[in-house]
């Protein structure tokens, strides 16, 4: 892969608040054992990623910020193979205990499916 093409700009996030709610309600649900993940077409060329990550899932700000770099970094390495999709990342409960390569691989599969259903 192009290294220009694995970068994560401000194009490919997802910042207001009203794009967040545009997705959960029209958005595809997406579920595994740490996340569930919610898609929407976005009528741009390429996807853009939100994180909604809960204090109330995962307690430990340290916890929080390592889901939240493997999601990035999973994302970032997808994002040109992804549909033109708004997605949305929400943790759950047993997020925190899991390790990063377990979740990296729920990532690859949510993807993966994601990538099917938009064809």
């Amino acid at each position: 892969m192009d290294p220009r093409q694995a970068t994560f700009p401000r194009a490919a996030r997802l910042l207001r608040p009203s794009q967040y709610t545009g997705v959960f309600a029209r958005g595809q649900k997406f579920v595994c054992d740490g996340f569930v993940v919610i898609a929407a077409e976005n009528g741009e060329e390429h996807a853009r990623l939100g994180l909604a990550l809960a204090k109330r899932r995962i307690r430990r700000s340290v916890d929080r910020s390592r889901v939240k770099r493997v999601i990035r970094e999973s994302f970032r390495n997808v994002r040109p193979d992804l549909p033109a999709t708004d997605i949305v990342v929400l943790a759950r409960s047993r997020t925190a205990t899991i390790d990063n390569a377990s979740l990296t691989a729920q990532l690859t599969r949510i993807w993966q499916r994601l990538a099917r259903s938009a064809q």
